[in-house]
């Protein structure tokens, strides 16, 4: 797939100023690797009075699919043939999103020392690609092209076939911008709606989409009349995502409408459910929270119980104390978009060394999981029916048995401060329950005496006089006797004594 960016200059400001924004000189042709194939950058022409830079991507079919394992377009069991033939290698879509990102990063963020006074300035910039596909037509392109500025956007349908015009017109069109913008806007535009157009992505969309979208989208997202269709498009359509993300920019228009700031949001379970003006978020706040606890009970090998998509994970990796780090989930899923987020194919060894993901269920006992210093659910436990909780009891305050353990849930009783959330609801679809302070409390208390562990309950966030804080965490020491009023010895249970050994070799 190809992209040119064209500009034009004067001898005060020379055209060739583009290689000082893009960071690539005129004079030299280079290639990056990418996931998923290679990317040439080179100049067609360079003189102070037009300069061109030109962006080539090579997909490398295969390692799309190995790298994807089979999802997108074309990744269906019937259709196996597809996932190697197909568009990829020659359409604009969100492969070349990602280039864009990639490659110009700087520039998509408008950093320049060289030139800044050009990187904040409009430019006369013409921008052309040959092949977008476009589910909608060239009526669409026009549509979400149109409102950003642009003083023409040309979107030629391509043929079938020339030598055939009775086919008439593909779902592709060559698509020509022109106009006077600043660099980093147009590459954020085109980050955004490659995709959109295409209408599907190569990767799986995770919730930290939401964020991506929102940057690249700032200053133009929020007000463009097309805001529900690109954000339901970019997003894949998923429901939940797509709907954070308009109440998110919907707090933006106002913001900006009434000159207000407008805050990071929280969420309970995966960083995009909840919303709140907070000046930290939330989610952040816990995070610190935990990571207090595990310190002060001077933890260094860590279970994370329910890791999700890793982000106590990352956050612990961050911190060389946490010498040993094991995230679990029982979701396939969740771990792969954690792979992600950990760029553990990246990673060094040394850092590597000190990090795992398991499958696993939390309600069924795991030697694997056995002799840990300490242990994390957070939550995680409103995630699990009722009947089940004391199997999760015993798994890990019976079987694997951590020095520490400390638990977060939502609390309830603050979710009436939550504007947002309509009177009677939980915070996210998947929660079984969500607990009072005094629930929480007896619960806690009776999991510590039951299982020989003393328990200290901590305010996370805000601490509201009439509702207590949004987060409530317990944290769990294990005493040194066990139920029977006996020390604990090693393998009593027939796991706990057993873990160090069989977490190193699983």
């Amino acid at each position: 797939m190809f992209l040119t960016i064209s500009t034009t200059g004067t001898l005060l400001s020379p055209a060739t100023d583009l290689g000082f924004l893009l960071h690539k000189h005129p004079d030299n042709a280079q290639r990056f690797t990418t996931a998923h194939g290679t990317a040439h950058v080179f100049y067609p022409e360079a003189t102070p009075e037009r300069c061109t830079a030109a962006l080539l991507l090579e997909v490398d079919p295969v390692a799309l699919v190995r790298r994807g394992r089979g999802k997108g377009r074309g990744g269906a069991p019937d259709a196996a043939l597809a996932q190697y033939v197909n568009d990829r290698p020659y359409a604009a879509s969100s492969l070349l999103a990602v280039a864009l990102s990639t490659v110009f990063k700087s520039a998509l963020h408008g950093v320049c020392q060289a030139r800044p006074e050009r990187a904040a300035a409009p430019l006369p910039l013409r921008i052309e690609l040959p092949a977008v596909p476009a589910r909608g037509g060239p009526d669409l392109v026009r549509k979400v092209f149109g409102p950003l500025g642009w003083t023409s956007v040309t979107a030629d349908p391509v043929a079938l076939d020339d030598r055939f015009p009775e086919w008439g017109a593909s779902r592709y069109v060559r698509l020509v911008l022109e106009g006077e913008l600043r660099l980093a806007d147009a590459l954020r535009q085109l980050y955004v709606l490659l995709p959109v157009l295409d209408d599907a992505k190569h990767y799986w969309v995770a919730p930290d989409e939401v964020d991506k979208l929102l940057r690249a989208g700032e200053g133009w997202l929020a007000d463009h009349p097309e805001r529900e269709l690109i954000t339901s498009r970019y997003l894949s359509r998923r429901r939940g995502l797509t709907r954070q993300a308009a109440e998110r920019l919907e707090l933006v228009r106002l913001a900006e409408s009434e000159d207000l700031a407008v805050e990071d949001v929280d969420n309970a379970v995966d960083e995009t459910t909840d919303t709140a003006e907070r000046p930290v978020p939330l989610a952040e706040q816990r995070r610190a929270a935990i990571l207090a606890a595990l310190r002060a009970a001077g933890a260094a090998r860590v279970l994370d119980l329910g890791c999700g998509q890793g982000q106590l994970v990352q956050a612990l990796l961050r911190d060389v104390r946490f010498t040993e780090i094991v995230g679990v989930d029982v979701s396939a899923r969740a771990l792969t978009i954690a792979e992600r987020r950990l760029k553990l194919d990246r990673m060094g060894d040394h850092r590597a060394a000190r990090v795992r993901l398991l499958q696993g269920s939390l309600t069924y006992t795991d030697k694997r999981l056995a002799g840990y210093d300490a242990a994390v659910l957070s939550e995680v436990i409103e995630h699990v029916d009722p009947p089940r909780l004391p199997a999760l009891e015993y798994a890990v305050f019976r079987a694997a048995r951590p020095g520490a353990v400390v638990v977060t849930t939502p609390n309830v009783e603050y979710n009436v401060r939550w504007e947002t959330l309509p009177a009677g609801h939980v915070r996210h679809s998947d929660h079984r329950f969500e607990w009072t302070r005094a629930e929480f409390r007896s619960w806690a208390e009776g999991v510590a005496g039951r299982s020989a562990y003393r328990v200290e309950f901590l305010p996370v966030g805000p601490d509201d006089p009439q509702v207590g804080p949004p987060t409530q965490m317990a944290v769990f020491t294990r005493e040194g006797e066990d139920t029977a009023g006996t020390p604990t010895a090693a393998g009593t249970d027939g796991v706990a004594g057993t873990g160090t050994k069989e977490t190193r070799s699983a």
